[in-house]
């Protein structure tokens, strides 16, 4: 099987193992009493916290052990915020950010709080003058992803945090992706990361506070942690976490070139063999590992479960894969096609062969997969100069398959009227023409679902 999800959990480091199994028989007991096994396991959490520390670029005292990655954003917003309540109550976020800080700023504006969400480009990058003409005097705190979950695109972390410390206002970096290659450039105030990302274990996360920046812990005090992460330590955890964070980046220059040349490969052959197929995000300012695409007339629920047939485990963003039947918050931000889409993130150590593979697969999947779909024929009609494609009830990638089968059948000019009731349809509509070559003349309110208007150019 070719594990092929890394940005959603890298598998265990051989290294964090060997200091779970060893901190297990060491770091059992409790590290704030004074006895003997309480020293020892004194020890471990201080040497584990310098050993974060380190590969963060901060200081012992600023860094806290949380239960996850989420705790540690949500503990971060959320201290940051109360801290910094005489200033004001606006949070700023990209549009793109992992769904825990965007359920943080929902949970703030519930409270009362504003918050402005900065756009990305077609890329999924923000623009760091977008977020400076954001900040404003009643700005408490600015949150910005160092590279995006779900595309790779790297974010200008430097220039949006100069921008903020310009203007007085700190920046909570979410850095759970980018922090196992390398330190988060700039002059950032808050950090959180989670260990699952970089090979260590799950349920460890890591919250750094600088100092001088005013932070609140919220929730009943407690005596760990310095107050911000109650409960007792995960102490074996802990340790294999920060073990497997220093083998990463001891390995990472090196490993960061491979897999850059193997996704690289990706996003150029899927581009080749596989017709109708956008590959998707920055293709310089990028992980190393990440690649990510979307396939027209494609099931991405169907396809993903082909490539897990053959031996491949990928992720997708595509609405068809999803509970809620609505496309991912970040390809939605980025304005890109959604349907079909699928997420190759390779994990450290992975095999040329495996992806060669992937490679001479996919092709013939894809084909499959449309196959198997079939082609609708749509119930059309006319209205004067207008033909109107009847795809409700149908959910992606119907309606745009329908909207390719009638384009060929309008005059130059003419315009095609989609009627779905399809979430997607509203993202993959626009993602389509654009791709195509056909102008999208936006939405209208029809007496059932929404009706997308398509002028054909060519």
């Amino acid at each position: 099987m070719s594990y092929f999800d890394a940005a959603s959990a890298a598998p265990l480091h051989p290294v964090a193992r060997q200091a779970l199994l060893a901190a297990l028989d060491d770091g059992w007991a409790d590290p704030s009493r004074l006895y003997r096994e309480g020293r020892r396991a004194r020890m471990l959490l201080d040497a584990a916290r310098e050993a974060a520390a380190e590969a963060v670029g901060c200081r012992p005292d600023e860094l806290t052990f949380t239960s996850s990655g989420t705790r540690a954003v949500h503990t971060g917003v959320a201290g940051a915020l109360a801290g910094r309540r005489r200033t004001g109550r606006h949070l700023i976020v990209s549009a793109v950010e992992h769904s825990s800080v965007l359920h943080s700023a929902e949970l703030w504006e519930t409270e009362g709080g504003a918050v402005t969400q900065v756009p990305v480009a077609r890329t999924g990058a923000v623009d760091a003058g977008s977020y400076a003409s954001a900040l404003r005097p009643d700005t408490a705190l600015a949150c910005l992803q160092s590279a995006n979950h779900e595309v790779g695109t790297v974010q200008p972390v430097a220039e949006v945090a100069e921008a903020c410390r310009a203007a007085g206002v700190p920046l909570l970096v979410d850095a759970a992706q980018s922090l196992g290659w390398g330190r988060v450039e700039g002059d950032w105030s808050l950090l959180a990361a989670s260990a699952h990302k970089w090979g260590g274990p799950a349920g460890v996360g890591l919250l750094v506070v600088r100092k001088g920046v005013r932070f609140a812990a919220q929730g009943a005090a407690d005596e760990r942690e310095s107050g911000r992460a109650p409960g007792f330590e995960n102490l074996p955890a802990i340790v294999a976490a920060a073990a497997s964070l220093r083998a990463v980046r001891a390995e990472a220059e090196q490993e960061a070139v491979r897999l850059r040349e193997l996704t690289a490969r990706i996003r150029t052959r899927v581009a080749e063999s596989v017709p109708d197929v956008e590959v998707v995000g920055d293709a310089e300012r990028r992980l190393p590992g990440i690649v990510t695409f979307s396939c027209l007339y494609v099931d991405g629920e169907t396809l993903l479960h082909e490539l897990d047939r053959e031996g491949f485990s990928v992720s997708s963003g595509s609405s068809c894969t999803s509970s809620t039947l609505t496309p991912s918050h970040v390809l939605r931000a980025m304005g890109v096609l959604s349907e079909g889409n699928v997420r190759v993130s390779l994990p450290a150590g992975a095999a040329e062969a495996d992806v060669e593979r992937f490679l001479e697969v996919l092709p013939g999947l894809v084909a499959g997969v449309r196959e198997k779909l079939g082609a609708p024929v749509p119930v059309a009609v006319s209205e004067a100069d207008v033909l109107v494609v009847d795809a409700l009830g149908k959910r992606c990638p119907i309606p745009v398959i329908e909207l390719a089968k009638v384009i060929g059948t309008v005059p130059v000019g003419g315009r095609v009227r989609v009627l779905s009731d399809d979430e997607a349809a509203r993202l993959d509509i626009p993602a389509w023409c654009e791709m195509r070559g056909q102008e999208y003349e936006g939405e209208e309110k029809a007496e059932q679902g929404t009706a997308y208007l398509v002028r054909r150019i060519s």
